[in-house]
């Protein structure tokens, strides 16, 4: 695995997080990212459609790309998985950490809309060759 493509992706804004519907058909979402040691920490809405697509696939493309997923670099295989309850907890306070204001606002939000468990973190982890 490239560090470099790891910091790379995880420090900037936006992921473009490519999943696969179960007849193979591939769709992107761009979400916001963070580092998380070897790997990506993505937080998302725990009943969005990309989190059943991760469930039932875990082969996602990650690439980096800008707030409406347009790409602007290459995309990259990974794996992808959901987290335990602990590391997306871990997840909200990176993402309030790096997105400051606006991320605090979305976490707070999102939290008096769905709970505490309405939201999960997704665990991206870089296929070996790059």
């Amino acid at each position: 695995m490239d560090d470099t493509s790891l910091d790379r992706l995880g420090a900037g804004k936006y992921l473009l997080v490519t999943s696969y519907r179960k007849n193979g058909t591939s769709v992107a979402t761009p979400v916001w990212v963070v580092r998380d040691g070897d790997a990506l920490g993505v937080w998302t809405a725990a009943d969005s459609w990309k989190v059943k697509r991760i469930r039932a696939r875990g082969d996602v493309l990650v690439g980096p790309c800008d707030l409406r997923g347009r790409p602007t670099g290459d995309q990259i295989p990974a794996t992808a998985e959901i987290c335990d309850a602990a590391t997306s907890a871990r997840y909200r306070g990176l993402i309030a950490r790096k997105y400051g204001i606006t991320g605090r606002l979305s976490l707070l939000g999102s939290r008096l809309r769905r709970g505490v468990n309405g939201t999960l973190g997704i665990r991206v982890t870089l296929t070996p060759d790059n």
